[in-house]
């Protein structure tokens, strides 16, 4: 089972895996947790470039490509073969996230981007996504206190707004793969709330 993670700033998507992998694994599941861009050598390089402060020249296509090709590595490398033996893979954002960034965020067309995400991905979709949604304001308040304030967490307060737009009208549009949670609650509250979709859809 292929589950995603996905919101905007500071929804706290990273803080939430280790303890639902903790969780299934205890029920007895093989689990492999990963991240977007990154998990393999190839992506890790990319996603410094990706986040890097000092990046500011950076196009939208340049940093939508740049997406793409770290995606294919990891769609290959991890995704595939773990899903082949039957584990659990859970990433902290995957291919939506270039639909609500780079083209809501950056309000580039959105088919072209579609197309070659599918190229990138080989046509490979989640099980599951789960969306922690949150207020742009407060998300990024909790970014910014974080330890990893990066080049696309600088963006405007409208592109986050855009982006936070944009991922919701992508659970509209698939509601039986997405599944909404309010990461403005407490965060054992969100945390029992993904253990319960999660559990459902296995």
């Amino acid at each position: 089972m292929f589950i995603t993670l996905e919101g905007p700033e500071g929804s706290g998507k990273s803080s939430h895996i280790p303890y639902l992998v903790e969780y299934l694994r205890e029920r007895g599941h093989t689990v492999f947790p990963t991240r977007e861009p990154g998990g393999t050598s190839i992506g890790e390089q990319v996603r410094e470039i990706l986040n890097n402060l000092k990046n500011t020249e950076m196009h939208p296509r340049t940093e939508t490509l740049l997406f793409q090709a770290a995606r294919a590595q990891f769609v290959e490398q991890v995704i595939k073969p773990r899903l082949a033996v039957g584990e659990i893979v859970i990433s902290d954002r995957y291919a939506d996230s270039t639909l609500a960034y780079q083209g809501y965020g950056h309000q580039q067309d959105l088919e072209k981007i579609r197309a070659l995400i599918n190229y990138a991905t080989g046509g490979l979709l989640p099980d599951l996504t789960i969306l922690l949604d949150v207020d742009v304001e407060i998300g990024l308040e909790r970014k910014e206190n974080g330890d990893e304030w990066n080049r696309l967490d600088a963006y405007t307060v409208e592109f986050h707004r855009r982006v936070r737009q944009g991922y919701l009208a992508l659970a509209r549009e698939e509601p039986q793969r997405w599944s909404i949670i309010d990461a403005g609650q407490a965060w054992d509250v969100v945390q029992e709330e993904m253990r319960r979709v999660i559990i459902a859809r296995l």
